[in-house]
C-alpha cells in the first residue's frame, strides 16, 4: 500500500529488452533481412536490415543510465547547461527487475503499484528501422511478440499487462496479431503514432483497409495505446536541413520546436476519419506523448466542425473526450489537459526505469497537488485499472 492510502495504477512502465527479443523466434529466412547482433570494435551492436541501428546508443542495455536521471532537464531546469551525458551521469549494472517478471512484481511492491501497463524501449523505435520492408516489420514483430509473452506475458498475476506490438503495414497480419493477443489474454497493445507507412503509398488510421483491424479491437474491447517512437517524423526535420533519423537522447534546438505532431495526427486521423463513429467501443491511450498537443487539437477540431458540421455524425471535440485516455508528461499543464478532456481520461504514467521518466512512481502526485483528492484517485489509480478491463 503506497502511503496515499491506495495502490497505485501505471500506464507507462518499461522492460529493457533481452538481446534476443527480435531473434528467439525469428524465421531463419527472414533474419538478415530484420536484426542481428554483430561484434564491431569490441563492441555489440544491433543491426536492423543489415546496417547499423542509431536509435538506441546501447541497445544490450547494459550498462544503462538510473531512472529519472533526466527529471529536472525535462522540467525545463539546467542551469548549468549540462550535455546529456553529464545529466545521465554514471551509468549503472541493468537491474534485475528490467528484465525478469517476478523481480518486477517485486519492485512494484515497493512502489505501491497494483498493476500497469508494459511497453517496449528499443522496440518503439524498430518498425520505422524496417519501413522499406513491410514483410520484414511484420516478422520481426511476429518473433518480438513470441518473446514478450514468454518473458513478460501478456498479463502476467494481473499485475504486469505487458503490451504486444502491432503495424498496420500488412492489415491482415495486423488482425492475426491482434487475434493472437486476445488469445493470450493480453489487455492492451502498442502501436506507433502517425501515418500507415508503405513504399507503395502511405494510409491513414482510418483507411477502409484497417478497418478489419479497428472492428476487432471495438468488439472485443482492449485497449489500443499508441506510444511515443520512431513515428516517421523525424522526415520533416529534413525539410529544415536536419537529420531524419530519430536517435533517443539526440538533440536538435531547431528540431525540439518544430510543429509537426505525430500523436495530434494520429488522433486526428482516428476521428475525421470517422473511426470511432465506425467501431463505437474503441478505446484509445496516448502514452509518453505529453498533452500539450491537446488543447490545439480541440481548437482545431472545433473550427472544422463549425465549418463543415454536415460532415459529422457527432461533435469531434465529444469524440475525443469519450475515446481518448491521454497519459501526460509530469512537467505539463494538467489543469489545462482537464479542462480539455476531463479527468477521467488522464491517466498517471511515470516512463519508469527510463531516465526521463520519474524515479519514484508515486512522486507524480507532487504534480497534481492541486486536483482534489478523488480526482488524484481517478488519475493515480482508477481511470488507468478501467483500461485493463475489456469493455464490452
Amino acid at each position: 500500500m503506497s502511503q496515499l492510502g491506495y495502490q497505485l495504477f501505471d500506464a507507462d512502465h518499461h522492460y529493457y529488452e533481452a538481446e534476443d527479443a527480435f531473434t528467439r523466434h525469428i524465421d531463419p529466412k527472414m533474419e538478415r533481412r530484420c536484426m542481428q547482433w554483430a561484434d564491431i570494435d569490441g563492441k555489440r551492436k544491433l543491426l536492423v536490415a543489415g546496417k547499423m541501428c542509431p536509435f538506441i546508443p546501447n541497445p544490450t542495455f547494459d550498462p544503462v543510465a538510473k531512472p529519472g536521471c533526466m527529471d529536472q532537464f525535462f522540467r525545463a531546469s539546467n542551469p548549468e547547461g549540462k550535455g546529456i551525458k553529464e545529466l545521465f551521469g554514471e551509468l549503472e549494472p541493468i537491474r534485475p527487475e528490467y528484465r525478469d517478471r517476478d523481480a518486477r512484481i517485486a519492485q512494484m511492491d515497493k512502489q505501491g503499484i497494483e498493476a500497469m501497463f508494459m511497453f517496449p524501449t528499443l522496440g518503439v523505435g524498430m518498425e520505422q528501422a524496417l519501413i522499406a520492408d513491410p514483410q520484414a516489420i511484420s516478422a520481426a514483430f511476429y518473433a518480438f511478440n513470441r518473446w514478450l509473452q514468454e518473458d513478460w506475458g501478456c498479463n502476467y498475476k494481473n499485475r504486469i499487462f505487458a503490451a504486444p506490438y502491432i503495424s498496420l503495414v500488412e492489415p491482415d497480419n495486423a488482425v492475426k496479431e491482434l487475434q493472437w493477443a486476445l488469445d493470450q489474454d493480453a489487455r492492451v497493445v502498442v502501436m506507433r503514432s502517425g501515418p500507415v507507412m508503405h513504399p507503395n503509398g502511405n494510409r491513414s488510421l482510418g483507411h477502409p483497409d484497417h478497418d478489419a483491424f479497428w472492428a476487432l479491437a471495438s468488439a472485443s474491447g482492449i485497449t489500443v495505446a499508441f506510444h511515443s517512437g520512431d513515428s516517421g517524423y523525424h522526415s520533416f526535420n529534413e525539410f529544415w536541413g536536419e537529420g531524419g533519423h530519430m536517435k533517443a537522447f539526440g538533440t536538435s534546438l531547431l528540431g525540439s520546436a518544430l510543429s509537426a505532431n505525430p500523436i495530434s495526427d494520429t488522433v486526428a486521423s482516428l476521428i475525421l476519419d470517422g473511426v470511432f463513429d465506425r467501431h463505437s467501443n474503441l478505446r484509445v491511450a496516448t502514452i509518453e506523448s505529453g498533452s500539450s498537443w491537446v488543447k490545439p487539437l480541440t481548437k482545431s477540431l472545433k473550427k472544422t466542425y463549425g465549418q463543415f458540421p454536415q460532415a459529422f455524425k457527432s461533435d469531434p471535440t465529444e469524440t475525443l473526450r469519450k475515446h481518448v485516455w491521454v497519459s501526460p508528461y509530469y512537467e505539463d499543464d494538467l489543469q489545462e489537459l482537464k479542462a480539455a478532456i476531463g479527468v477521467e481520461r488522464i491517466i498517471f504514467g511515470s516512463d519508469y526505469p527510463h531516465a526521463e521518466g520519474l524515479e519514484e512512481p508515486a512522486s507524480f502526485i507532487n504534480d497534481i497537488a492541486d486536483f482534489s483528492e478523488d480526482e488524484q484517485r481517478l488519475i493515480m489509480r482508477e481511470n488507468g485499472m478501467s483500461l485493463i478491463q475489456r469493455r464490452v
